[in-house]
């Protein structure tokens, strides 16, 4: 088992648990519990370890004698009988990790009882058979599974959430296992009602209810603390909010109120296919705070300053081709005091500090807690925009700018696309930030076997394999793409999504169309996180949203393996130094032993090219080529830490990337990896040729914004709390590119701190305005020839073998060299720091001459690239990507 990125995680110690590249997963330590012994019915009330899948069977541990009788015992349906069974083919597909489980029958007399049993006090008993009162084994009950199967097929027809007919909202939750749930409405209680078949609870009421604040008052046994809580909960189907989520408010996405001016008329740049989405990754905040030319730092409305340094730079971005920016998450979520008024700042002199000085990520680990920053994984609510983006977080503001952002991106020619994080929750059980597991205990959040909830993803896990969980999803998806005119999604940690559920969302979009929705689904993207690892890991619970599972759906996955090739080494090796293909292994190694020795270096460096080769294929497993070996093989074939490289079934399956808000950016990799002594202008030229193994790739493509510039955040590999002095982005070069700004934050980094501290004093390592300018002018026109050049965007796996070859790829191809050649193009990524020329027989007497974007573009060196048509020699300078044209042009 295997994660091949740190994912978003909010702490060190689950941090550690995974890493980039070929770091192994640990297991998940369970705790071994003993078999069943009369000793044993002291086990603590809070473990649930019966699960009672539907309204006939449970599944527990504990398995029948004849000296042994089971049974579910409930304060208000009394005794329910267990007689031993067997689960069906059926039932253990639907519960693969139990299905080895010793199975219970609940006796037919009994099952009426359910309901009434669920909604108070439920433990399963294991007792001596001829005494009721010699208590074997006592535990908690697990319930999800049968309230799926008692209400699912009627709740998931129903509208949950504020709903306006005629003008008159209709206020419902799902809180079946409830014994009463009423409504605080602006601080008065009105009575709601509850429809047995379905186990919602709604009220109907007048017009002048609209933007009213209310929440949700629910008595319901809780069995983290034991006893009945009465909760007062926000709506989880809030559409928006008072400051800090305080409450929910009444209100209606449609009101023409909450629309900006040109809403409905919104024209949006045209849809461009996921296969050939070129993405921007920005954080809100980041994008403006630092902007003395923005009118809104930090804010939604930044994105409406036609004028500021940071919408020029989108702007410029996407007259180059880049078609999506991708937003970290704006939804609402609950670790940031939305009011700035509340929100803590450091309290020193930052910019006064040295370069390498431990106190700047001092100050700012002592505002951290309070202040305006983090990166926004921590789900509160699903479907309201984050109030801390909005000029005023207390009601209708963050809707409408919200809405003024979208309209900002496609003037500017941009499609948006939303970071959603549904795989987790910001907490659980009776905690202040708990929001589904206060409405339906034990529901909603993933359980383990004990009945504890699952944290692999660092926080309280949901499960969207239950059915009114996944409802939750689609429903949520659909209204950002309704209501907010969001272009695409991109699924946090998607491998713990069933697939089921993601293709459930993907049918939802298809079918929204622009005369009934005002959008056209089919033309909304999604991709994520396909990483395979936790309590779900190896469709151990359902098949699971991951690389693998995910090929041929239409639905793209974050690929590692040429990341990792291009990058070289992972996040928690002990040394930072390990090189890959364009950080100068073996071609200009930086001395650490980490890397081996010349010989292993080499190996590593040709394997590494393999690997980008099957990248720049699109990740494909069926496509076959000559690897560094001289062997024939597919790119399945193709071996990635004991996984296949390739696993895409056609172009767009896979998602190509060097870098993301995850890890080091790419500048800061570099600069670890590099040799100490490489120039600043060496460095943005590495910079250029790693963006080039995603740009120039079959499929879709994400950069971090800012990485063109080469953007740095002082080497800080998990920024998530680190706040603005770290994180911002630094439009004008001037400022720098956030290189120096002190040592990383000791949390995730003090290990790394002697690596880093004479790294960030070295005038070498730190640009200026000349190697950024160059470096994003590189970068751009790289991506002006991926969007100009129809071969870049081939539909089928059989069009891309018949298009693309790498013709020097064998056992005398040149270590830190890949030669590409697609349809009427040859690509030469040269990563070595010295000039190349390489000779491709068969091309001899072809008439292939620079790229025009690039014989006409800002980069003096690749215009002294050169091509001898008598031998089909192509020389390149070091650190260069220089694309050939031959013949006609073949544009779009």
């Amino acid at each position: 088992m295997r994660s091949p990125r740190v994912p978003l995680f909010r702490t060190a110690a689950a941090l550690a648990t995974l890493a980039l590249g070929a770091a192994a997963v640990p297991a998940v330590s369970q705790t071994v519990r003993a078999t069943a012994t009369a000793t044993a019915a002291k086990t603590r009330a809070a473990t649930a370890e019966a699960q009672w899948i539907d309204r006939a069977t449970v599944v527990w541990k504990v398995g029948h004698t004849a000296a042994t009788a089971e049974e579910l015992r409930s304060a208000g349906g009394g005794t329910l009988r267990l007689a031993p069974a067997a689960l069906t083919g059926a039932q253990k597909a639907a519960y693969p990790h139990l299905a080895d489980r010793p199975a219970y029958r609940l006796d037919p007399r009994d099952r009426d009882k359910a309901a009434t049993a669920l909604r108070g006090p439920l433990t399963a008993v294991q007792r001596a058979a001829d005494d009721r009162d010699h208590v074997l084994h006592r535990t908690g009950v697990q319930i999800p599974g049968v309230l799926d199967d008692l209400y699912a097929d009627r709740a998931r027809r129903a509208r949950l959430g504020p709903v306006f007919h005629g003008g008159r909202p209709t206020l419902s939750v799902w809180a079946p296992t409830a014994q009463d749930v009423s409504l605080d409405l602006d601080g008065r209680t009105v009575v709601m009602r509850r429809d047995p078949g379905s186990g919602v609870w709604s009220v109907t009421g007048n017009p002048d209810w609209r933007d009213k604040p209310y929440r949700y008052r629910v008595r319901v046994w809780a069995p983290s603390v034991g006893k009945t809580v009465t909760n007062e909960v926000t709506d989880p189907y809030s559409t928006a909010l008072t400051a800090d989520s305080a409450r929910s408010l009444i209100t209606e996405l449609a009101d023409p109120r909450l629309a900006p001016a040109g809403w409905a008329s919104l024209r949006k740049p045209k849809a461009v296919p996921l296969r050939d989405a070129r993405i921007q990754e920005l954080q809100i905040r980041d994008f403006s705070i630092a902007d003395r030319t923005s009118a809104h730092p930090g804010q939604y409305l930044a994105f409406t300053d036609r004028g500021s340094d940071g919408m020029r730079h989108l702007t410029r971005l996407a007259r180059s081709g880049t078609s999506y920016v991708h937003l970290l998450p704006a939804f609402d979520f609950g670790t940031v005091p939305e009011r700035r008024s509340d929100q803590a700042r450091p309290g020193c002199d930052l910019a006064a500090l040295p370069a390498d000085s431990d106190q700047q990520q001092k100050c700012v680990a002592q505002a951290a807690a309070r202040d305006g920053y983090n990166w926004g994984y921590d789900p509160l609510h699903y479907t309201v925009p984050e109030g801390s983006y909005a000029s005023d977080p207390d009601g209708p503001a963050r809707t409408r700018e919200f809405r003024r952002m979208v309209q900002g991106l496609a003037h500017a020619g941009l499609r948006t696309v939303m970071d959603v994080v549904y795989n987790h929750t910001v907490a659980a059980g009776q905690d202040g930030k708990s929001v589904l597991d206060r409405i339906v205990p034990g529901y909603y959040q993933r359980l383990l076997d004990d009945g504890g909830v699952a944290t692999s993803t660092c926080c309280p896990g949901t499960a969207p394999e239950q059915a009114m969980m996944g409802k939750l999803v689609v429903d949520s998806i659909v209204t950002w793409a309704r209501q907010y005119k969001v272009d695409g999604f991109r699924f946090d940690l998607m491998g713990h999504h069933p697939k089921a559920n993601i293709l459930a969302v993907r049918k939802a979009l298809d079918a929204l169309t622009p005369a009934k929705d005002g959008v056209d689904g089919k033309s909304i993207i999604l991709y994520g996180e396909g990483w395979n690892f936790g309590e779900a890991a190896d469709d151990a619970r359902f098949v699971q949203a991951t690389q693998r599972n995910m090929a041929g759906t239409g639905i793209a996955t974050f690929s590692d393996r040429a990341r990792d090739a291009v990058r070289g080494g992972g996040p928690f090796d002990e040394d930072p130094r390990v090189q890959g293909f364009a950080s100068g292994l073996f071609t200009d190694p930086n001395g650490s032993p980490a890397n081996g020795g010349r010989d292993e270096q080499r190996a590593r460096l040709l394997h590494a090219q393999d690997l980008i080769k099957v990248g720049l294929s699109g990740n494909l497993a069926d496509y076959t080529f000559t690897d560094s070996g001289g062997r024939r093989v597919k790119g399945s074939e193709v071996d990635y830490n004991g996984s296949p490289a390739g696993y895409a079934a056609a172009p767009g399956d896979a998602l190509a990337y060097a870098d993301a808000h995850d890890n080091e950016t790419l500048y800061d990799a570099l600069a670890y990896k590099l040799p100490a002594t490489t120039s600043a202008a060496e460095r943005a030229r590495a910079q250029v040729v790693a963006l080039a193994t995603a740009t120039l790739s079959q499929g879709p493509a994400l950069s971090q914004a800012g990485t063109d510039l080469l953007r740095s955040k002082s080497l800080d590999r998990n920024s998530f709390d680190s706040g603005d002095w770290f994180n911002a982005i630094h439009w004008d070069c001037a400022s720098g590119n956030g290189f120096g700004r002190g040592l990383p934050p000791a949390a995730d980094n003090e290990s790394k701190w002697p690596y880093a501290k004479p790294l960030l004093t070295n005038p070498a390592v730190r640009p200026g305005c000349s190697e950024s300018t160059r470096a994003s002018a590189g970068y751009r026109d790289l991506l002006r020839i991926r969007t100009t050049e129809k071969a870049f965007s081939q539909t089928t796996a059989d069009g891309v073998q018949r298009a693309l070859s790498f013709p020097l790829s064998g056992t005398g191809e040149t270590p830190g060299v890949i030669t590409m050649r697609l349809g009427r193009l040859v690509v030469v990524f040269n990563a070595t720091p010295s000039r190349q020329s390489q000779t491709v027989p068969a091309l001899a007497g072809a008439p292939y001459t620079l790229h025009p974007v690039q014989a006409r573009g800002t980069d003096a060196t690749v215009r002294t690239s050169g091509y001898e048509r008598a031998t089909g020699t192509f020389t390149v300078p070091g650190r260069t990507v220089a694309v050939y044209a031959a013949g006609t042009a073949d544009r779009r």
